[in-house]
């Protein structure tokens, strides 16, 4: 947005952007595992798979619109928020956040 960019246009850059990045993590973390994996368990990977990219289609879809048409106040309030949480869960001992 800072070079010009529209909202919804950053908005699907990022998402784009974040794609690469995601599938190297997933195949790494495969590659990682791989000696714990049956042929049994492919069946069940392969239908969370196709409900996680419908799922994620969805929930991107309407972000994407959302943002269109409003600004980013929502997330930031969020991500404050809940960064609250955190500092507050790691601070109190309720959650040790270490790991």
């Amino acid at each position: 947005m800072l070079l010009g960019a529209d909202k919804r246009s950053a908005a699907e850059f990022s998402f784009f952007l974040a794609i690469p990045t995601m599938v190297a993590a997933t195949a790494y973390d495969v590659y990682k595992s791989r000696d714990d994996f049956i042929m049994a368990d492919f069946p069940v990977f392969a239908v969370g798979f196709m409900a996680a990219f419908i799922a994620g289609l969805l929930v991107v879809r309407t972000l994407v619109k959302y943002v269109a048409n409003h600004d980013f106040k929502i997330f930031a309030y969020y991500r404050i928020i809940f960064g609250c949480f955190i500092l507050a869960t790691a601070w109190f001992g309720l959650i040790d956040w270490s790991h």
